[in-house]
């Protein structure tokens, strides 16, 4: 993804979609969780945002982000108690195809 010199508007963001989404999170449903985040943000935010993952002008995949804040940032949600390691890897593999890929 470009940043084109606005990685300091990306550190903005994403600082307040963490500090909301401690703010919302009161055991909620991955679902009502979403709504209460997209609200709690006040941002222009996109719902269950469908992306075409392309490389080589090809697409290789398609994908729907839980939340596209501000055209910048992409939120996928889990509620889930506790973030077990496993988990951690498909959020790297998405930041690692958003960096090579058009989106």
């Amino acid at each position: 993804m470009d940043q084109g010199g606005s990685g300091v508007e990306v550190n903005r963001i994403t600082e307040k979609i963490i500090g909301c989404a401690y703010t919302v999170s009161n055991g909620f449903l991955e679902k009502v969780y979403e709504n209460a985040l997209a609200h709690e943000l006040r941002m222009r935010v996109s719902q269950q945002h469908g992306i075409k993952v392309l490389c080589d002008g090809i697409v290789v995949g398609e994908y729907v982000a839980d939340l596209f804040v501000e055209g910048r940032v992409l939120v996928e949600l889990e509620a889930v108690r506790a973030l077990e390691r496993v988990m951690s890897k498909p959020a790297f593999c998405l930041e690692t195809a958003l960096d090579w890929c058009s989106v």
